[in-house]
């Protein structure tokens, strides 16, 4: 095991109480877990609002100083990373939108929540994972949770409407209502339970405003609600609560002088496109009409100095992204604040994500707590693809291929915690 690797399997192993995770021998015997994911949440929004019930969570259990989504730091693309341990280039859903460079199609993100093929591509999500062996599992709005891989459904599952309403408070508690009924009526094992929110307020009004810090206390009382609910449930003994995010956000700059803008680049033109995927904060995809790639990659490449437009074979393989059939012969992102603007200038947000992973406003949260882990343990960053190996470790199921288990093997816990069960 390399040093780096060392240290983030020290950081996830001292997450657990001793033998928490171990092979079961009794069925019976194995706790519950509940995943939550509020979607936004940057790694400080606990830092400039009153988090009560986020800080007792600390004490109670475990914190890690930040999390480091995966690039593209977007919503589809990094939740699915938490429930398979893939990087995008591996899982496959590489961006919020569907699309196809041959149909031309392009779909909104409530479209893709339900398109069969972006989701089932090849890589197997833990629930389905876990109902392979055995248990049964929910995804309550949670991205990816309400289609079928490989002919098989997740046990019980709710799809968010078009125009759902994010920052509906009871809504939130009578979701959290319905996920305790499913482990105490229901019976189910693992359940997935998404929030849109502090995502929706960040992009409205910037990271920075008053709405995003009063959004962050309603996260908070929902996160006390949430635990009570949990206490009144008689699940205190035997369910995990993990809460984490899929990315942070940041403010954009919108003075004429920052905007990366198309339409404006002197050279360029779209009549020398095929297919463009732009207006979709600092993310785009082209690709350009047969023989006009290197023209067109000529034209972009110092076209603006906060923007970096890549060859999809020399694209940084440290951000594990453009290695997917999905991906466009020429690919880009901008700095954080910057978005791209493509043939006219059609996004609004005050606040945006989607920026490289390692932009420290890109980072997000983790917190667990629950009988498996150990009590106020502050750890250091890691990466979020090793959310799904440490959480298939607390089922006690054995994972699939991922791109996190080096942290996680029996041997790296069994060398770092001596009293790890290995039965």
């Amino acid at each position: 095991m390399s040093g780096r690797l060392a240290v983030l399997a020290l950081a996830l192993a001292t997450l657990l109480a001793p033998g928490a995770g171990a092979p079961l021998s009794r069925r019976g015997s194995r706790n519950k877990l509940l995943l939550v994911s509020f979607d936004g949440f940057r790694w400080n929004y606990d830092q400039d609002v009153h988090t009560p019930n986020l800080d007792a969570m600390a004490l109670e259990g475990v914190k890690a100083r930040y999390m480091t989504p995966a690039f593209v730091t977007m919503t589809s693309p990094c939740h699915f990373t938490l429930v398979t341990g893939k990087y995008i280039e591996n899982h496959g859903v590489v961006h919020n939108m569907y699309y196809n460079t041959t149909s031309k199609v392009k779909l909104p993100y409530h479209a893709t929540l339900g398109i069969q093929s972006w989701w089932d591509n090849g890589s197997i999500p833990i629930w389905i994972t876990a109902q392979r062996q055995g248990l049964k599992t929910g995804s309550f709005f949670y991205p990816g949770g309400n289609v079928t891989y490989q002919g098989t459904a997740v046990t019980l599952s709710r799809k968010e409407g078009v125009l759902h309403n994010y920052k509906d408070e009871q809504e939130w508690r009578a979701n959290i209502d319905t996920v305790m009924r499913w482990f105490t009526a229901e019976g189910l094992d693992l359940v997935t339970l998404y929030f849109g929110e502090p995502d929706s307020t960040g992009h409205k009004y910037g990271p920075e405003s008053q709405q995003r810090k009063d959004m962050v206390k309603q996260v908070d009382r929902t996160v006390g609600y949430l635990r009570d609910s949990i206490r009144r449930s008689g699940l205190e003994g035997s369910l995990d609560l993990i809460i984490t995010s899929d990315h942070g956000m940041t403010t954009v700059h919108k003075q004429a002088q920052d905007l990366v803008e198309f339409h404006a680049f002197p050279n360029f033109t779209f009549k020398d496109i095929e297919f463009e995927l732009l207006d979709y904060g600092p993310n785009g995809m082209l690709l350009p009409k047969e023989g006009m790639l290197d023209k067109v990659y000529e034209v972009l490449k110092d076209a603006h100095p906060k923007l970096h437009v890549y060859k999809k074979e020399s694209f940084p393989t440290s951000l594990h992204y453009a290695g997917n059939p999905r991906i466009t012969p020429l690919l880009m992102y901008s700095d954080p604040g910057y978005v791209i603007h493509g043939r006219l200038n059609v996004q609004f947000n005050h606040g945006e994500h989607g920026f490289h992973n390692e932009a420290m406003d890109m980072k997000t949260i983790f917190r667990a707590v629950g009988p498996s882990f150990r009590r106020g343990l502050e750890v250091e960053p890691f990466e979020s693809v090793h959310v799904y190996e440490l959480m298939c470790h607390l089922l006690g199921i054995v994972p699939e291929a991922n791109d996190g288990p080096s942290a996680l093997e029996p041997t790296g816990i069994s060398s770092i915690l001596s009293r790890w069960s290995q039965v």
